[in-house]
């Protein structure tokens, strides 16, 4: 009885940071995850067909010089809202038919202060946590220094969560 209260309280408190809290109670085997990994190279191959690790693309996205990087964000955003309105709507389920669930978010100043300090972020390294590890694959091994500046950031976000602005 006790692991449930735990387990239901941190739920409700990962509700106040993620847009769908969705932990499967189900148990798979290892080799379950593997369908992961090869949703992930094959993200990662269109990232690089796309030109959406291109740091001469994000720049370009920065300067307001291309509508590339913009048609590509755009579309994504699209297909994101018609996504969750059908999920919505039809009150769709997971493979193994558990309920999705998706938390009402409210709006705060932190977000607007991480989105600048990110979007800064982006436009000095030409990286976001998306494509970094498409672009380290493609052998711009120069960007592992961006990942572990993105792992050192998040470590430095919980070590000071509860200080922060929510």
């Amino acid at each position: 009885m006790q692991q449930n209260s735990t387990i239901e309280k941190d739920l409700q408190l990962r509700k106040l940071d993620a847009m769908c809290v969705n932990e499967s109670r189900l148990v798979h085997k290892w080799y379950h995850n593997l369908k992961y990994l090869v949703v992930g190279v094959l993200f990662g191959i269109v990232f690089v067909k796309s030109e959406v690790v291109s740091w001469y693309r994000i720049q370009e996205m920065f300067r307001l010089q291309s509508f590339h990087m913009y048609g590509i964000i755009g579309s994504a955003i699209i297909t994101g809202m018609v996504s969750v309105f059908l999920i919505r709507k039809f009150d769709v389920r997971t493979i193994y038919g558990e309920p999705i669930k998706i938390a009402p978010k409210t709006f705060n100043k932190g977000q607007v202060f991480g989105g600048l300090i990110f979007g800064l972020g982006w436009a000095m390294t030409g990286a976001c946590p998306g494509p970094l590890f498409a672009q380290i694959g493609t052998g711009a091994t120069v960007v592992a220094v961006t990942l572990l500046s993105a792992i050192a950031g998040t470590w430095v976000y919980g070590l000071l969560r509860e200080k922060l602005p929510h």
